[in-house]
């Protein structure tokens, strides 16, 4: 199962990027879960559901003039899956640019994403999903 399930992660994050929202909604649980990532702003703060996620996710958009995500790797952790990213974002007022290497562990349960927590450290990510490099 944990090949598909790094298939699914990837369709899901393709997914984002392309804000497809009703196809992230097919590979995710109705609960899922996107968690604050450790070690930025919003650390803690917890969205539940697609429709919170793409709200979310739409209102933080406003703020910039770009903001695009790459996968760098998918890792494969059995029931959990590492997603090595990078991120681009320009201030839609300030102009400032900003990249960002940071990590994503995703949780799936009978083939469907339940909870994506964000990692600003790589090697945070890899101990949470129980791996070492």
């Amino acid at each position: 199962m944990s090949k598909e399930n790094v298939e699914i992660a990837r369709r899901f994050i393709e997914g984002w990027q392309r804000a497809d929202w009703d196809g992230m909604a097919k590979l995710a649980d109705p609960g899922v879960e996107l968690h604050g990532t450790v070690g930025g702003v919003e650390e803690g703060r917890v969205r539940r559901g697609v429709v919170e996620i793409r709200r979310d996710f739409e209102s933080n958009e406003e703020i910039w003039d770009e903001h695009r995500v790459e996968i760098d790797e998918l890792i494969d952790a059995g029931d959990r899956v590492v997603l090595f990213q990078r991120e681009y974002q320009r201030g839609r007022s300030s102009g400032v640019e900003l990249v960002l290497e940071a990590a994503v562990l995703i949780d799936l349960r009978d083939g469907r994403i339940v909870r994506l927590q964000g990692y600003m450290d790589r090697g945070a990510a890899l101990e949470a999903a129980g791996l070492q490099r």
